[in-house]
């Protein structure tokens, strides 16, 4: 466990290191020859040309201005400054919810810290129990913990108490914030550009027919069904094609290398490469020549792939984009049955064009549900291997405890200072880097699940990894740690007895989450800031790759918010704020610095340096309020099982009542806002729909549609994959098919149940 020393250590060392890397990000972010890094979008958008044009040849890569240096932390109150509104235009929806996350703790724990360290610190400090029970380790942050609280006591009643004030703060916070993103989200669907994905559905499980391609059973059923049907694309199996496309692409960037490196070559000697294996082996050739011919053979393969693609019907899945001649027909068709087969004809939303997915569209639909069970089966195993990792950094948590089994390990780590790092510093930095790759792995898996949007894929490996790091990082860390911190107690005493001082020493827990926090939520997020990989990787490109403007944009990479990994990542403090607000309140303020400092960081870069792949439109909103609500029946239940171990049996019942009215509610926010994340409703369609033919009544809706849904690998290439199906006559109730010119009539087809009852 970390003593206040320990602790006091790990603060200096995090707070040092969060000022070093803010520092260099203040230096570096002012030198000309880095502001494609630290100001990307603002390139992105044209709005900014490299700076300081001058002959001196110094100022172009140094800043020689000394008074830029007196005002280096300007980007603080800069990142503040912008409103908003013209926040959400600048950067997306997505991204101003996102930081509003931040702000949703420091409204949600603010006051709380207030009542915990004003109420419960002093009733915890005042009642000396721990000092008088001398079978149990402890230290001085356990004195400010419900743990020195005696059995019985009455002092119990104050956390109880207080318990409920913190429930129903949450709950005012947590329902202010759910209507406000809400209204921003309708708002934002009702104000923002015609988008694509506004008229468009995507069709899966088309059934098959004998008379029929895919294509032209899209184009019966839906002119059948669908007054305000427009135009369809059916999905290409693309993905070998896409992976020879991308092996050229690459092939291509070493070319540029070695014809740049043949250029700069004074003695104009002819670069040379190996062809095996990553260049580490085999016969070695000219490079320039040995590139050319390999894309030369890849152009073929790439053209001959395009071919088959075109010529066989093996290649078209069933599936397809349909889109309608208003937002109303899409909502329709969106949001209903479109057969008495609830498994064929399967429709939804359709993702923006950015926001597709195109690998998981060629996945059999049959198939996604053996793959998302095998991905559960194997989600279970790995979370449950990885307590192995986390049990190893409890051990480094819990040295003296260790010291009483393994007596040998004593004279290496008594000395004060190092001890004082070990437990202080130690257990933070392994657990985060153990986590490192555990986010990669996350999303492969959902990748293989088959989701076709990279939104769903980020929220699908977000929920997984928030699952990982509950079950792993808060709860193993509290059993594998407890086992480690009182195992003198767990060996000598009785087994009735364990419960009792299981249920005791969670609180003593706080030490190694304080630690971890302030690894990982203060020099984590100031590292952030740094980018300090994409900073090495832009001068790496510069300097080799680069030869016009345009390849110097190429070279930039904003990246963008890393939703499937932060927000977990983000709802572990909200668990840990709310399962320690009444046990251990004293590492709240650890907390609230996180939010803090993480609010104003991520405001930056979203103005600065972030470039959203896609736009959601604040999807991911419900289940950021779902897992605060699991958040708070966890403290709640834990609150209670600590309760009963400290034998306050008058305050079982009167705890009992928080989870059931946390449930009541959820679900009471569920119905009333969370529709307005899954559906569109069809009033507000009408009135976009109404408005956009008022204002723009030649619109050609269908050529603005025509390439939006075209797999990207097609757009280079010669072949007109992507021209949608010509209009059908609007007053046709039956469309003529190749089914029913050959066999007379639609009726004869054992499809045609499926085509509804106009036929």
């Amino acid at each position: 466990m970390g003593s206040l020393s320990d602790i006091g250590l790990a603060a200096s060392i995090n707070i040092l290191s969060a000022i070093g890397f803010l520092l260099a990000f203040a230096f570096l972010r002012l030198q000309p020859i880095n502001d494609r890094v630290y100001f990307p979008k603002w390139y992105l958008k044209g709005t900014r040309s490299t700076p300081r044009h001058s002959s001196n040849v110094v100022s172009k890569f140094v800043n020689l201005d000394c008074m830029t240096y007196v005002r280096f932390l300007n980007w603080m109150p800069a990142a503040l400054k912008m409103p908003e509104p013209e926040l959400i235009h600048h950067a997306g929806l997505d991204s101003a919810v996102y930081v509003r996350i931040y702000l949703l703790g420091l409204k949600i724990f603010a006051p709380i810290a207030l009542f915990g360290l004003g109420v419960l610190v002093p009733v915890n400090w005042t009642s000396q129990t721990l000092e008088k029970n001398m079978a149990l380790t402890f230290n001085d942050i356990d004195k400010l913990s419900i743990s020195n609280v005696g059995k019985g006591s009455e002092r119990l009643l104050a956390h109880v108490a207080m318990a409920y004030v913190f429930t129903f703060w949450t709950f005012y916070i947590l329902y202010r914030e759910y209507k406000v993103v809400a209204t921003m989200r309708l708002n934002f669907l009702a104000l923002e550009e015609r988008r694509p994905d506004q008229f468009t559905v995507l069709v899966r499980n088309v059934p098959p027919d004998p008379d029929e391609s895919v294509s032209e059973h899209v184009e019966h059923f839906f002119t059948v069904n669908h007054r305000d049907y427009l135009s369809h694309q059916v999905v290409y199996n693309a993905n070998n094609l896409a992976d020879v496309v991308g092996k050229k692409k690459g092939l291509q960037n070493w070319l540029v290398y070695y014809e740049n490196k043949y250029s700069r070559n004074s003695n104009n000697k002819r670069p040379t490469v190996k062809t095996g294996f990553w260049g580490l082996w085999g016969k070695r050739v000219d490079a320039i020549d040995y590139y050319t011919n390999e894309i030369a053979k890849l152009s073929i393969e790439e053209e001959s792939e395009r071919e088959r693609i075109m010529n066989d019907q093996k290649a078209i899945m069933p599936a397809a984009f349909v889109s309608f001649k208003t937002r109303w027909g899409a909502a329709v068709c969106a949001q209903t049955q479109q057969s008495s087969n609830p498994t064929i004809w399967l429709t939804e939303w359709a993702p923006e064009p950015r926001d597709v997915y195109w690998p998981n569209l060629s996945i059999p639909f049959f198939s996604l549900t053996v793959r998302r069970l095998i991905m559960a089966v194997a989600l279970f195993f790995l979370t449950f291997f990885f307590m192995i990792p986390i049990a190893f950094v409890q051990s480094l948590a819990n040295i003296e405890g260790i010291e009483r089994v393994v007596p040998f390990l004593r004279p290496l780590i008594e000395k004060k200072v190092v001890k004082a790092f070990i437990q202080g510093f130690l257990p933070g930095i392994a657990l985060k880097i153990f986590l490192i790759l555990l986010p990669t792995i996350l999303m492969a898996m959902s990748k293989i699940e088959g989701h076709t949007s990279l939104s769903g894929l980020n929220r699908r490996s977000a929920a997984k990894y928030y699952l990982f790091l509950f079950i792993n990082v808060f709860l193993g860390s509290l059993i594998t740690g407890t086992a480690f911190q009182q195992l003198n107690s767990f060996i000598h005493q009785s087994a009735n007895s364990i419960p009792e001082t299981i249920g005791e020493s969670i609180p003593m827990k706080a030490s190694f989450f304080i630690t971890y926090i302030m690894v990982d939520g203060w020099a984590g997020i100031a590292a952030e800031i740094l980018r300090l990989k994409a900073l090495i990787m832009f001068h790496i490109k510069n300097s080799f790759l680069v030869k016009t403007e345009q390849d110097r944009e190429q070279a930039m990479d904003p990246g963008s918010l890393d939703f499937s990994s932060s927000e977990p990542r983000i709802q572990l403090y909200f668990l840990l704020g709310l399962v320690y607000a009444v046990v251990t309140p004293i590492l709240l303020p650890f907390i609230l610095v996180f939010f803090s400092f993480s609010y104003l960081v991520f405001r930056h870069q979203i103005i600065n340096v972030y470039n959203q792949e896609y736009e959601s439109g604040a999807r991911f909103w419900p289940d950021v309020h779902r897992r605060i609500i699991i958040a708070l029946i966890v403290s709640q239940i834990l609150l209670m099982g600590l309760m009963s171990t400290k034998h306050a049996a008058n305050s079982t019942p009167l705890i009992l009542v928080l989870p059931v009215l946390t449930i009541w509610f959820h679900f009471f926010c569920k119905s009333r806002f969370e529709p307005a994340f899954v559906k569109f409703p069809l009033q507000d369609a009408v009135v976009k729909d109404t408005l956009e033919r008022a204002t723009e009544p030649f619109l050609d809706l269908k050529s603005y549609l025509k390439d939006a849904y075209i797999h990207p690998v097609f757009h280079s290439g010669d072949q007109n994959f992507g021209s949608m199906e010509d209009d059908v006559e609007e007053k046709n109730s039956l469309v003529p098919t190749k089914r029913s010119s050959q066999r007379g009539s639609p009726s004869n087809s054992k499809h045609t149940s499926e085509l509804g009852n106009h036929i």
